[in-house]
């Protein structure tokens, strides 16, 4: 089913940008019934996106415990995390970074004089700060954090409450294996959410290019050419520091994620693709004690995409403003982006709320964000689909480094499998439950 579904995303792609189109073309400026039809057309996505939040919870929750549960002791925990930590901090200055450059090679605000305009939406700027941070980060019910789909809240609990099975031994076999069993009916429950997915993105793009006109596009074509630039960039850096780890597998990763990546830059949502997500890398070979831990960390600390969106957004809002920022300057902000950026999966409308805060502490325009905010979700779709790129090559690498890869399967088989969990090689000191 993988590979069909592929290309109906695809077909529901183009024909949502025709119909988008049409109907932009169809109505006057400014008809009340254009926007009535657009919104009509948004319900699709947003029904979509709320059966994959549904689903989330109880998927993140299942997989982590059992993959914590399943390593058997706290040092191989602590060493997979350690490894997942350090590669997350690279990834983000290296994002964060050839945003910058590129900005300023570039250079596609100077000159452009923008009046800043419109209604930027309720950022929530005062509460993104070190303390908030820390304190959103250990949940105070599990209910609640399920509730929000706060992933890192639920991370943490789950890391608490997988210990804590692993240390029953014997005696948690049987919740262990109840859980098992969830993270399989929630697998199975996704693919049937999926079959939804052609819907959902045609309406998706239909809906935003009925209403502000594929003209949008054109308009800001220069700034979106180059930031997509910058992710053929990122990427590229990306999958090469997947091929020194993974050799020639690094090519049949790019294969088997193609579908989960397509999906997150159709809906401009990182949520749809977890689910699939998990699946593929089954199949290309990761245990699920390895991405039921390590996708649900980078959901939260690896968002290579929008770090490097960030940088690239609040630089060009400083340009069209004329305001110049010394390299010092511009150093001091990737060291800030940098912090401001982890956990920020849990924050409505994230990337503007990184740049919000990050425009505020330097003395730059925040309604500048009001120049960005018409191609914002277009931008939102290569930015979201890199953070997607971004986690699979990360647990792809850490599972090879914990000698861990298995042999590849069928990346179209139908339906989710069970994952198989035998270490490629074995490792002293880690115990494995083959039940994992």
């Amino acid at each position: 089913m993988t590979g069909k579904l592929t290309i109906r995303i695809l077909i529901g792609l183009v024909l949502g940008i025709i119909a988008g189109v049409a109907i932009n073309g169809y109505f006057p400026a400014g008809d009340p019934v254009q926007a009535q039809v657009a919104d009509y057309l948004k319900l699709l996505p947003d029904v979509f996106l709320h059966l994959i939040k549904m689903i989330i919870a109880p998927l993140v929750f299942a997989t982590l415990v059992t993959g914590i549960a399943g390593m058997g002791d706290s040092s191989a925990l602590g060493r997979i995390g350690g490894r997942a930590l350090a590669w997350f901090i690279t990834a983000s200055l290296i994002s964060i970074a050839v945003g910058l450059l590129l900005i300023n090679f570039f250079q596609p605000g100077v000159g452009l004089q923008f009046k800043a305009g419109g209604d930027i939406g309720q950022l929530a700027t005062s509460d993104f700060t070190f303390r908030h941070f820390v304190l959103e980060v250990f949940p105070t019910s599990m209910v609640d954090a399920m509730a929000k789909n706060n992933v890192l809240q639920i991370l943490v609990f789950s890391l608490f409450f997988g210990v804590a099975l692993s240390a029953l031994r014997e005696r948690g076999t049987v919740l262990l294996e109840g859980l098992e069993a969830l993270a399989q009916v929630m697998m199975r429950a996704t693919d049937y959410v999926m079959r939804f997915a052609p819907l959902a993105v045609f309406g998706a793009m239909a809906s935003v290019i009925a209403l502000r006109g594929f003209g949008i596009v054109i308009t800001y074509a220069a700034l979106m050419s180059e930031f997509y630039f910058g992710l053929l960039i990122l990427w590229t850096i990306l999958f090469g520091m997947a091929a020194l780890v993974l050799k020639r597998r690094a090519v049949a990763l790019a294969r088997y994620i193609r579908e989960p990546v397509i999906l997150a830059f159709s809906t401009a949502s990182s949520e749809s693709a977890l689910p699939r997500l998990f699946e593929q890398l089954d199949k290309f070979g990761v245990p699920r004690r390895i991405s039921g831990f390590v996708l649900p960390l980078g959901y939260s600390f690896n968002l290579d995409g929008s770090m490097m969106y960030t940088s690239f957004a609040t630089l060009f809002i400083a340009q069209a403003y004329g305001i110049h920022l010394s390299a010092f300057q511009q150093i001091a902000m990737l060291l800030t982006l940098m912090v401001t950026s982890k956990g920020i999966a849990a924050v409505p409308r994230a990337s503007l709320v990184v740049i919000a805060a990050t425009l505020t502490q330097f003395g730059l325009p925040v309604e500048g964000i009001a120049l960005i905010l018409g191609v914002d979700t277009f931008l939102d779709m290569g930015r979201t689909a890199t953070n997607v790129v971004g986690n699979a090559v990360a647990t792809a690498v850490i599972t090879k480094w914990e000698g861990m890869l298995q042999p590849l399967r069928d990346p179209d088989a139908e339906g989710p499998e069970a994952p198989h969990d035998t270490p490629e090689h074995g490792r002293k000191g880690l115990h494995l439950d083959p039940q994992g």
